[in-house]
């Protein structure tokens, strides 16, 4: 960043939306608009053109979507910093956006004055998230890790739950008895429990279970 205003470019395929995200910014004191782009391989050439402070970005585009128009700026122009603004607010979208390097997530609700602000923040390398995304992603930081379970390990699972000892497991799967004890190790590795019970009521919090 230097002294003079925020060089910024605005990357959307749709016209009109470009052009209503460059008229709410043209007046705004200490940015500065350096190039419009419609799709993600044209936003390349401007970010290597111009190498401006923050890139506005849709993530639905031709050509190079978002995502991966954000993973080139990234990579190639790491003084950028990319700002996606879209419509799009999904967990997916959100979550590969992301991983993908963007500091930013708005929705293109986001008021003029919320926009500005967010570009001066994601200039001076601050995280920005549109309100309903951090809320969403607060939530799923909430909800407990998912555990994986091989279909076997359902099947004895789900066994236990029924209160059937190893022996009958075995005969209901049609599996040996020390099979099942082997299943049953891993789960209580996987699931961190020490005894059946406890199995079967971390099983339950978890949602692992295919009975109520």
């Amino acid at each position: 960043m230097t002294g003079g205003p925020l060089r910024i470019i605005v990357v959307d395929d749709h016209t009109v939306m470009r052009a209503g995200v460059v008229a709410l910014l043209a007046s705004e004191a200490g940015i500065e608009i350096v190039g419009e782009a419609g799709d993600g391989r044209a936003a390349l050439g401007l970010v290597e053109r111009h190498e401006p402070d923050v890139a506005l970005v849709d993530l639905r585009m031709p050509v190079l979507d978002g995502v991966a128009t954000t993973t080139e700026i990234v990579t190639r122009f790491p003084r950028t910093r990319v700002l996606i603004l879209t419509t799009y607010d999904t967990d997916a979208e959100i979550e590969r956006a992301v991983e993908a390097g963007a500091i930013g997530y708005l929705l293109k609700d986001t008021t003029r004055e919320q926009l500005a602000d967010a570009i001066h923040a994601a200039a001076r390398g601050e995280t920005v998230l549109a309100p309903r995304v951090a809320e969403r992603l607060v939530a799923r930081m909430r909800q407990p890790a998912q555990i994986p379970l091989t279909a076997r390990e359902a099947d004895v699972l789900n066994a236990v739950a029924d209160g059937l000892t190893n022996a009958e497991i075995g005969r209901r799967l049609v599996i040996a008895e020390a099979t099942v004890k082997t299943h049953l190790l891993r789960l209580f590795a996987k699931l961190d429990v020490n005894d059946r019970t406890r199995a079967v009521v971390v099983a339950m919090e978890r949602g692992l279970l295919r009975r109520p």
